[in-house]
This record gives structure tokens, C-alpha cells and sequence, in this order.
């Protein structure tokens, strides 16, 4: 398969909800073996389909490398719904709870999260799934249908974390209102 560019913060499908997948085609097949080929160049634990610009309700997930994930660690879920507990973006630990995005290289900022989250959804062939996790799995699962409601990580920040990641983005350039992406292979970011 391919490795595609994966949006930064300022491209517009990053910041739009995505739209429900009525049918599993041979297109959306081969966008979700991408997915899979991108996380894994890019180092990641989760993606979008709104990542890569594409408007699919669709994430892909592998936390395998994380002994409490369980027997469900990788996989694809199509059109999921999140259950979670509520969370105060004040309550992040600034010590354990670091979360990054493969959408703002480089940065991490202490983000507030459910201890636990499931997902359910259907796979590639329509079958009924539901995945259930803790730890860094049940925080890849909000994360990941955070993306998919229009939502980055940043916007659930506290507000002196907030502060400080917009003056990452902006010292990076990522503000700007042209498409922005960044190639997993190159670590290098373009706007087109």
C-alpha cells in the first residue's frame, strides 16, 4: 500500500466532522491499509481517516507495544460511537497524562482524559465490534474519535496549556490558512 501526507492543525478537514461510511468499498479498503502503512511510518498509535484529508467516519489503532491493552490493540473501527466518563481539562496530571498528535508533530502537553473508553462500531466487513480499553488503549480511542467529531487535542486543554500550545503552533507556522501537511517518511512539513 502507501504511505500518504498527514494534516497539520491549520487544514481545514482536521477542524469539520466526518461523514458516516454507508458502504465498505475496495476505496475505502485500500484508504484504511494506507492508514494502517501511515501510523506505522509515522511512529503512531492511532489514525484518522481526517488525518490523512480524507472526511470517512474510519480510525485505525495499534497499541500492541502497551501490555495493558489487551487482545483488542489493533484494529479499524468504521463509524464509531464513544462511550467515557466526563473529565475537567483541569484535571490532567501534568507528569503521567502527556498526550501528542501525529497532526502537531513535535508537541505534547498534558491533556486530560476517561481513565476508561469503548467504542462501538462495525470492522471492513460490516460485523458489529466494540473495543474497550484503559490506559493508553482507552486514551488512543477518544483521541481518535475526538479527530473524527472535528476535535484535536489542543481544544481540551487547560487554558495555561492552551497558551502554550498556541505559541508552539505559531513559532512552527501551522496557523497558516493554506493546506499543511507533513510527510511520516521525511519528517517534513509542506504547505501547498
Amino acid at each position: 500500500m502507501a504511505v500518504r501526507p498527514i494534516t497539520i492543525i491549520g487544514h481545514k478537514a482536521l477542524h469539520q466532522p466526518t461523514k458516516k461510511v454507508r458502504e465498505v468499498t475496495d476505496e475505502i479498503r485500500t484508504l484504511v491499509a494506507d492508514m494502517f502503512d501511515t501510523m506505522e511510518a509515522a511512529e503512531g498509535v492511532g489514525l484518522a481517516a481526517n488525518q490523512v484529508g480524507v472526511r470517512w467516519r474510519i480510525f485505525v489503532y495499534d497499541c500492541t507495544h502497551d501490555p495493558e491493552a489487551g487482545p483488542d490493540a489493533r484494529g479499524v473501527v468504521v463509524n464509531p460511537v464513544l462511550e467515557k466518563e466526563h473529565v475537567s481539562p483541569l484535571s490532567a496530571d501534568p507528569e503521567a497524562d502527556h498526550e501528542g498528535c501525529l497532526s502537531v508533530p513535535g508537541e505534547s502537553f498534558p491533556t486530560a482524559r476517561s481513565d476508561w473508553a469503548r467504542v462501538t462500531g462495525t470492522d471492513l466487513d460490516g460485523n458489529a465490534i466494540s473495543v474497550e480499553g484503559t490506559g493508553l488503549l482507552g486514551r488512543c480511542l477518544q483521541h481518535e474519535t475526538d479527530h473524527l467529531d472535528g476535535h484535536l487535542y489542543v481544544e481540551r486543554l487547560s487554558p495555561e496549556d492552551k497558551r502554550r500550545a498556541r505559541d508552539a503552533i505559531k513559532e512552527r507556522g501551522w496557523e497558516d490558512e493554506r493546506i499543511l501537511k507533513w510527510d511520516p517518511t521525511t519528517q517534513k512539513a509542506e504547505k501547498v
